[in-house]
């Protein structure tokens, strides 16, 4: 497993507990607005940190942290995956995962051997504009196979969509919502200028605090509950 980063607690991570955040290294996606080009891009691989290392780290994290949540770039790209997530589970853990949606053959096994208790998935935006925003070929039917995998699964979920003012439009969060309709949980995550994949998006904006509080009561139409980060 490659991985390129953890974080060694966070309270944001994994909603209502304490837990480490692993990041893997690799991705299929392009994301212009993505803040971890070194895990993205081949050519800015960082160094990967032993499994062995973080697997001490959380046995000694065993009765202080609740969860891990295995981030990325994109997890389910590694066929040992699921060898990793058995041996956190072993430890007490709980796992969440956070994916694109992009490997739903992955997301079934995972979901079949019951290994995760919490699955965050990315939605771009509309199937119109999805290769668009993720910049790279994207096949929709696994994205939308994704969807309904999660939606059924009987585990907390979430759906989350970065919102870059520019790539989705009002009407684009109408049609998001029809996809994930009945979900318990969507995220709405505000477009931060930085260190981005693509330096254009240093120029990008997202929309005010006021048309978030809009977009948050237009998608409690769909959700239970929708949140703004």
């Amino acid at each position: 497993m490659k991985i390129g980063g953890i974080q060694k607690l966070s309270l944001v991570d994994y909603p209502g507990k304490t837990c480490a955040a692993l990041f893997t290294i690799g991705c299929n996606m392009r994301c212009g607005y993505c803040h971890n080009p070194e895990l993205v891009l081949p050519e800015r691989y960082t160094d990967t940190i032993p499994t062995d290392d973080i697997l001490q780290f959380l046995a000694s994290r065993v009765g202080k942290l609740q969860g891990v949540v295995i981030s990325g770039g994109e997890p389910t790209l590694h066929d040992d995956l699921p060898e990793l997530i058995r041996h956190i589970r072993s430890l007490g853990f709980l796992v969440k995962l956070d994916t694109n949606g992009t490997n739903p053959e992955m997301l079934e096994q995972l979901l079949h051997d019951q290994l995760l208790d919490y699955v965050a998935m990315d939605i771009k935006g509309p199937p119109a504009s999805y290769q668009t925003i993720a910049a790279y070929p994207i096949d929709m039917a696994a994205i939308l196979g994704s969807i309904e995998l999660i939606k059924h699964a009987g585990i907390d979920y979430e759906f989350r969509t970065t919102v870059v003012k520019s790539q989705i439009s009002w009407d684009d969060f109408d049609t998001i919502g029809r996809f994930i309709q009945g979900s318990p949980r969507y995220a709405l995550q505000k477009f931060m200028p930085g260190r981005t994949l693509n330096p254009q998006f240093r120029h990008e904006t997202t929309y005010s605090d006021d048309e978030f509080q809009q977009l948050q009561r237009k998608m409690e139409r769909y959700v239970d509950i929708c949140v703004v980060h």
